[in-house]
C-alpha cells in the first residue's frame, strides 16, 4: 500500500532520534510518499505537490509531483510509472514483441489505460489497428486529462479504446491480432487482474485470438535476485505450458527500487540477433528509442544464474485456485484519504511539511 505523510525527522525505532546525522540546521521537513514493498521493507521519496487525487468503482488513483521522479501516478496505493523512468518500462513492454513480428499490424492491449504503451505501439510504422480494452473508465479519462505526454496517442485514428473487462472482451470478440499484450495491474490478493494470468485465461482465451505467428508479451511483476519468486518466476512457468517458445527478461526501474520482469512468448521461435534487432528499429520505428536496441535486449533476457536456476526448477502453475500475489493489497481506499485529510493536503497545492 502507499501512504502519504508528513514529517518532520522525529521517528521512533532508529536509534538517533530522527536526527539526520549529515543535516547541520534541525531536523528535515518535508512530505513524503511511502510504499510498503514487502514485510519489512518501505521505499519513499520526498513530494513537491499532489496534484490530483480521486477514485472509481474499481480503484484508488493520484497523480503526485515527486522530488526524484517528477510526475507519478499511483493506483490502489502502488506506484504504477513515473514520468523519469516510464520509457523503460514501456520499451521494455512494446518493443521486443513487435520487433521479432515479422510484420505487426493489428494489437490488442489488455489494460493500459495510462496510454503509455498505445504511444509505444503507435511508433511502429506497421501497426494498423490498437485496441485497448481496460475496464476502469475512470483511470483512462484521467490520464487523458493529466497526462500531457500520451495526449497524442489518445487521439491516434489507429487506437480504438474499449471500455470493457479484457477476458470478456477477448472472449466474446471474434478477431485475432497478431501481437496481444498484457499491461495489466499486478497480481494482487483482493485485486481485479489476477485471474488474467492464469493457465486457462492464455490457453483458452489469448491463444485462440493470436494470428498465426502472433506473440503475446504480458508484464511479470518483480524479477529482482530476491523477489523474482513472488509472481514472476510462475508466470513465465505457465506460459511455457500454453506456448512453445517463451522468453523471460528484465530490466531495472530505479522508481520501482526493484528490477522489473516481462514474458514473451509465441509458438514461433524468436531468432534475432541484436543486429538484426537494430536493423528492424532503423526500419520501423519512428523516432530513437531511449532505453531499448539489441544489446540491451539481449543483456535483460540474459538474467543472473539464480534467477535462471529458480525459472528452470519452478513448477508452480498459475491457476485461480493457485494464484501467487505480490506483496500488498489494492484496499486502500479510506486510509489514504484520511491521510490526505489529516496532513491538509489539498490536491494542486505544494506539499507542507508539519510543524
Amino acid at each position: 500500500m502507499g501512504d502519504i505523510s508528513c514529517s518532520n525527522g522525529i521517528s521512533s525505532g532508529n536509534g538517533v532520534n530522527g536526527k539526520s546525522h549529515s543535516s547541520l540546521n534541525g531536523y528535515r521537513k518535508s512530505c513524503w510518499y511511502e510504499e510498503e514493498i514487502e514485510e519489512n521493507l518501505r521505499w519513499c521519496f520526498a513530494l513537491n505537490s499532489i496534484l490530483h487525487t480521486g477514485a472509481s468503482q474499481y480503484q484508488d488513483i493520484a497523480l503526485l509531483d515527486t522530488k526524484p521522479f517528477g510526475k507519478a501516478l499511483v493506483i490502489d496505493g502502488k506506484l504504477q510509472s513515473a514520468e523519469v523512468d516510464e520509457f523503460i518500462y514501456h520499451e521494455s513492454l512494446v518493443h521486443p514483441a513487435f520487433l521479432h513480428h515479422s510484420s505487426p499490424k493489428t494489437v490488442f492491449i489488455m489494460g493500459g489505460g495510462e496510454g503509455s504503451t498505445a504511444r509505444e505501439i503507435l511508433r511502429h510504422k506497421s501497426v494498423e489497428k490498437v485496441v485497448m480494452c481496460d475496464i476502469d473508465e475512470e483511470v483512462v479519462e484521467f490520464c487523458k486529462a493529466y497526462l500531457v505526454v500520451n495526449r497524442e496517442a489518445f487521439c491516434d485514428p489507429r487506437l480504438e479504446v474499449i471500455i470493457n473487462d479484457a477476458r470478456a472482451e477477448l472472449e466474446t470478440g471474434k478477431e485475432c491480432y497478431d501481437v496481444i499484450i498484457g499491461d495489466l495491474a499486478d497480481p494482487i490478493e483482493g485485486g481485479p487482474c489476477y485471474k488474467l494470468y492464469t493457465k486457462s485465461f492464455y490457453e483458452h482465451t489469448v491463444k485462440p485470438r493470436l494470428n498465426q505467428g502472433g506473440i503475446f508479451i504480458t508484464q511479470a511483476g518483480p524479477a529482482g535476485i530476491f523477489s523474482h519468486t513472488e509472481v514472476f518466476s510462475c508466470i513465465f512457468n505457465t506460459l511455457r505450458q500454453v506456448f512453445k517458445y517463451v522468453v523471460p527478461y528484465s530490466a531495472h526501474i530505479p522508481s520501482y527500487a526493484d528490477t522489473w520482469g516481462w514474458v514473451m512468448a509465441s509458438d514461433s521461435p524468436f531468432m534475432l540477433s541484436a543486429d538484426e534487432l537494430d536493423n528492424r528499429i532503423k526500419q520501423r520505428i519512428t523516432g530513437e528509442n531511449r532505453y531499448l536496441d539489441g544489446k540491451t535486449f539481449s543483456s535483460a533476457s540474459t538474467l543472473s544464474k539464480a534467477v535462471r536456476k529458480s525459472l528452470d526448477s519452478e513448477t508452480h502453475v498459475y491457476t485461480e485456485g493457485t494464484a501467487r500475489f505480490i506483496y500488498g493489497h489494492g484496499s486502500v481506499h479510506q486510509q489514504n484519504q484520511a491521510k490526505l485529510i489529516r496532513n491538509g493536503l489539498m490536491e494542486g497545492t505544494p506539499a507542507k511539511s508539519s510543524k
